[in-house]
């Protein structure tokens, strides 16, 4: 196997369309040589939040473009590639399998490698392409659609700790922004409006932290709010700007002291492994939460691990991990053929219980 591989990477799980190049030379740190991300926020702000079937059909209309534009953008060839890395799942089917379409398509016509990769697997990997951290890690994935602690022992062996039992918390900020008037994504309308406001007006809860382990719970902090808001607009009959400004900032502190003290309990059992460099990342969408961030920073300097976040831009979904995440499988043989199919559900530890349920098509996280 050769000591440097440039691998093309292809994004299509939710509502971005995404193609990257990335190459890595054993021994060395990874160059993210393009990375291509078109948002379709516009195409779905008419309705509240993203429509799968219109995902899907942006998707397949963009991706050739988002791969042209990473080679381009990246000075290289079809040919000057080792390998084309997908996310195979977990998402929005129908964008997920318009990228591993257009992956099985681009292998068929080059004879290049195609490794199937969870998108999850994408996020929790990334601190490695960043920052070069050595396994075993502690991992807190916390995103619009997935929260949950790992220990990433290896490339391919994640363990999980514990994970959210109903909202993964951006999908309760993006609820939050909703029932306040926000336009979506609310994640970052919500920070921004939370920095002006009084975060002690009211009295929301902290889910689950009376009782012991890392899962959480998100469902009802977002009920707490509407019950919050809907008492004002009985009392004053609309909310004022303020009125908003303190809801939001009550949320998100709600929210940010729910991770902070179940980030707590996951670092226990995490030491408790020994690590010789004990190491905190955080991945996802809400990592790129300011507030939350630094509630974090502050747990990890408490109890003596480093603190890890990627660049805003690797926080969200973007390809140049799953490129990256390809390498890594690709080095430990990982390969796929034609019959790579597309999972809507493909959880990390498929040794832990189905945190969601589970159905015919397996568990959902």
């Amino acid at each position: 196997m050769a000591n440097t591989l440039t691998f093309l990477g292809i994004e299509s799980s939710c509502d971005d369309t995404a193609a990257a190049v990335v190459r890595h030379q054993l021994g060395g740190s990874a160059q993210v040589l393009a990375s291509i991300v078109e948002g379709q926020t516009a195409l779905h702000a008419d309705f509240g939040g993203v429509v799968p079937e219109i995902a899907a059909r942006a998707h397949a209309e963009r991706l050739d473009h988002c791969v042209e534009r990473a080679l381009s953008q990246a000075g290289l060839r079809l040919a000057d590639l080792d390998g084309i890395a997908v996310t195979a799942g977990p998402g929005l089917i129908g964008g997920v399998l318009s990228g591993v379409m257009l992956a099985k398509g681009l292998t068929a016509a080059t004879g290049l490698p195609l490794v199937g990769v969870n998108h999850l697997a994408g996020h929790a990997l990334t601190p490695r392409l960043t920052d070069g951290l050595a396994f075993p890690y502690l991992m807190l994935l916390v995103s619009g659609g997935h929260c949950q602690f790992l220990i990433a022992h290896s490339a391919d062996k994640f363990e999980r700790l514990g994970g959210t039992i109903d909202d993964a918390p951006g999908e309760a900020f993006d609820k939050t922004a909703k029932l306040l008037g926000l336009a979506q994504p609310g994640g970052p309308l919500v920070q921004a409006e939370a920095l002006h406001g009084d975060a002690k007006r009211f009295a929301f809860p902290r889910p689950l932290l009376d009782r012991a382990g890392c899962d959480m719970s998100f469902s009802g902090l977002k009920t707490a709010l509407l019950r919050a808001r809907d008492a004002i607009l009985a009392e004053k009959g609309g909310l004022t700007v303020q009125d908003r400004r303190d809801l939001c900032a009550g949320f998100q502190a709600a929210v940010a002291d729910v991770l902070a003290e179940k980030t707590r309990r996951a670092l226990a059992v995490y030491l408790a492994l020994s690590p010789e460099v004990p190491a905190f990342a955080v991945a996802g969408g809400v990592a790129a939460n300011t507030a939350i961030r630094a509630k974090l920073e502050t747990v990890c300097a408490d109890n003596g691990a480093a603190f890890f976040a990627p660049p805003l831009a690797l926080c969200t979904d973007n390809a140049a991990m799953i490129a990256w995440a390809g390498i890594e499988r690709f080095r430990s043989g990982g390969r796929d053929d034609a019959s790579l199919s597309a999972r809507p559900r493909w959880p990390l530890d498929a040794t832990a219980a189905p945190m969601l349920g589970s159905g015919k098509k397996g568990a959902k996280s």
